[in-house]
C-alpha cells in the first residue's frame, strides 16, 4: 500500500489522467460525447484526452474547436485540400485553417457535433487527424520538395509515411505510442539544406555518405520548451534510407515511452532522459529494442548548402516543369483560398499542393509552358511569388485570438509591423523573424535571425503585451540556436526597436524617401 502511495505521488497531474485512462480511449466513446454536448464532457476528456485526435477545445473560441490535422512531408492532393476547404467554408467567418510550423494544417471554428462527419470526410480522402496532440509524435517533416529537387539526395516522402504509419497503426490509433511522456517530434531530411530544421527534432536523420554509401547519420534530443531549449546531438549511429529509419524510430520511441522522465513535466522531454543516463547507456539501450548493433556515424553529414524558402519559381528534376512556391502570409489560408489552390493545382499542375515549415504552400508539376499563365492567376496577387524582404521570411504561431496559452496577438501585428518596415527600409540580405506568443515556442523564434516571444511587462503603471527578443539563430547548414537578448519590450514600441536592430545589425537602410 505504501510503495503504491509513493509512486502515485511521483507522478505530475498529466500522468495521473493518462493512468486513468489512455487518451486514445476517447476515440470509441466520441459519438456518446457528441450526443452529450461539448459543455457537458467531462473536463479532462474535453481539455486533454480529445487532443489524443486532434480535437483542441480553446476556452478563448467557446464552442468552437481546433483540429489538427497529420500531413506528412506537408503533402496534399487537390481533392485532400477541397475537403478542408469545405470543411472550414460552412462556419463563414469562423472558419479558417493555418499551416503550421510542421508542414501541418489546423483546421479553426469547427463545431463540436460536426466533428464524426468530419472524421468520416476525412477518412474518405486518406487524412488522420489521429494522436496530432498531447503527448503523442507530431507531424513527420521531411524535404517540401522531396522528389522534385534535382539536388536531393535522398526521396524522404515514403520514409515519412511509413513512420508515420507505424506510430499511428495506419491513421487508426496505435495504443503502442499514446502515452509517451510528453510530446515527441520526427524530421527526416533528404536534401543538402536541412529544410526541416533537424536541430529542434527529437529524432532527426540526416543524409550522409558512410564508406560511400548514402544514408542518415540521425540526432536525438533536440526541443524546444518553456523552461528549457537543447540543439539535438549524434546519437552515433548510421542508417540506410529504408525500414531501418522506421525500426529505429520504434525502437527510440520505445526506450522513450518505457523509461523517460514522468515525475517533472517540464523535464519529460527525451533530452533529458539522455543526459540522465549518458549518451553511451542510451545508445545501447536503443541497441538492444532496434534489436540489431547500430552503425557508428559517418564523419560528416551532406547538410551543405544554406537554408532555400523554395518562394518563386524553380526548375524540377522532372524536365519541362517548375514547381512554384507561393507565400501565404503568416500561414492563414481561408476557405476561398484553399478551394483556389485546389483549383490552380489541377489546372496547372498534377493536383498536389505542399506545405513547408514557413507555412507556405508549393505548387509543384507545373509544366514551364504554363507558368505565364498560371502566374497571372488572381490569388498569386495575394499569395506572391515575389513578397517583399521581411513579409517573405515571417512565421508567427496562432497568437491570442485563438490559442489560450497565448500571451499576446501576433498574426495580424507580425504581418502589419512587417509590412511597416519593408516600407520603410532597404534589406541587403533576408532576415527572418519569428512570433511566437508564448514560451511554448510554437513559432520557433530561436531558430530566427530575429525571434520574438510574447510575455506581459508594465508600462505606464498598466499591464502591457510585450516579447522577449532572441537573436543569433541560424538555419541550414551549421545550425544553431538564438539566445535572448532583451526582455519585456512591449509591442508598441516594437517597431522602431526591430527597426533599430534591422539597421544596426543587419545593415538595413532607411529610406529618405
Amino acid at each position: 500500500m505504501t510503495s503504491t502511495v509513493v509512486a502515485e505521488k511521483k507522478l505530475n497531474k498529466f500522468e495521473k489522467f493518462k493512468a486513468e485512462k489512455d487518451g486514445l480511449a476517447i476515440k470509441e466513446e466520441l459519438q456518446e460525447l457528441v450526443q452529450q454536448g461539448w459543455e457537458s464532457i467531462d473536463k479532462t476528456d474535453l481539455e486533454q484526452r480529445l487532443k489524443w485526435l486532434g480535437i483542441f477545445h480553446r476556452p478563448v473560441t467557446p464552442g468552437k474547436f481546433m483540429l489538427r490535422l497529420r500531413v506528412p512531408n506537408g503533402i496534399l492532393n487537390s481533392r485532400q485540400m477541397r475537403v478542408l476547404a469545405k470543411i472550414i467554408q460552412q462556419y463563414g467567418e469562423d472558419g479558417s485553417a493555418d499551416i503550421t510550423t510542421r508542414q501541418n494544417i489546423q483546421l479553426r471554428g469547427i463545431r463540436f457535433e460536426d466533428i464524426p462527419d468530419i472524421f468520416q470526410q476525412l477518412k474518405q480522402v486518406n487524412l488522420t487527424s489521429v494522436q496530432s496532440g498531447m503527448d503523442n509524435v507530431r507531424n513527420i517533416t521531411g524535404s517540401p520538395v522531396a522528389g522534385l529537387d534535382s539536388n536531393e539526395l535522398i526521396d524522404t516522402r515514403e520514409l515519412v509515411q511509413n513512420v508515420q504509419n507505424m506510430i499511428t497503426n495506419g491513421g487508426d490509433g496505435n495504443y503502442a505510442f499514446t502515452n509517451l511522456p510528453r510530446k515527441f517530434n520526427i524530421a527526416i531530411e533528404g536534401g543538402r539544406d536541412n529544410a526541416v530544421h533537424a536541430e529542434i527534432n527529437d529524432i532527426a536523420f540526416v543524409p550522409a555518405y558512410r564508406e560511400g554509401i548514402l544514408g542518415f547519420n540521425v540526432l536525438v534530443g533536440g526541443f524546444f520548451s518553456a523552461k528549457r531549449c537543447e540543439a539535438a546531438i549524434p546519437l552515433n549511429a548510421w542508417v540506410e534510407p529504408n525500414q531501418q529509419v522506421v525500426e529505429l524510430c520504434r525502437a527510440i520511441l520505445t526506450v522513450y515511452r518505457d523509461h523517460g522522465l514522468r515525475a517533472n513535466r517540464q523535464k519529460a522531454r527525451l533530452m533529458w532522459l539522455i543526459e540522465d543516463w549518458g549518451i553511451e547507456k542510451f545508445r545501447g539501450e536503443v541497441e538492444a529494442v532496434y534489436g540489431h548493433p547500430l552503425l557508428t556515424a559517418a564523419s560528416e553529414d551532406v547538410i551543405d548548402w544554406e537554408k532555400r524558402d523554395h518562394i518563386g519559381v524553380h526548375p524540377q528534376q522532372q524536365d519541362g516543369y517548375s514547381y512554384v512556391g507561393l507565400n501565404v502570409p503568416v500561414g492563414r489560408l481561408s476557405g476561398e483560398t484553399m478551394f483556389e489552390l485546389a483549383r490552380l493545382a489541377e489546372v496547372y499542375g498534377n493536383g498536389e499542393i505542399r506545405c513547408t515549415v514557413e507555412q507556405n504552400m508549393i505548387l509543384p508539376y507545373i509544366a514551364n509552358e504554363n507558368l505565364e499563365a498560371l502566374l497571372s492567376e488572381p490569388l498569386l496577387q495575394e499569395f506572391t511569388i515575389a513578397p517583399s524582404s521581411l513579409v517573405r521570411s515571417l512565421v508567427s504561431c496562432t497568437g491570442a485570438k485563438y490559442c489560450n496559452f497565448a500571451l499576446v496577438e501576433t498574426k495580424q501585428r507580425a504581418l502589419k509591423i512587417a509590412e511597416e518596415l519593408d516600407q520603410k527600409l532597404n534589406l541587403s540580405q533576408p532576415v527572418r523573424i519569428h512570433w511566437t506568443g508564448c514560451p511554448n515556442s510554437c513559432g520557433q523564434p530561436q531558430v530566427a535571425d530575429i525571434g520574438l516571444m510574447g510575455t506581459k511587462t508594465r508600462k505606464d503603471g498598466q499591464t502591457v503585451e510585450a516579447v522577449d527578443i532572441y537573436m543569433g539563430g541560424k538555419v541550414g547548414k551549421d545550425a544553431k540556436l538564438g539566445t535572448r537578448v532583451q526582455k519585456a519590450v512591449p509591442c508598441e514600441d516594437l517597431p522602431q526597436v526591430l527597426q533599430d536592430i534591422l539597421v544596426n545589425d543587419f545593415g538595413a537602410e532607411v529610406n529618405q524617401g
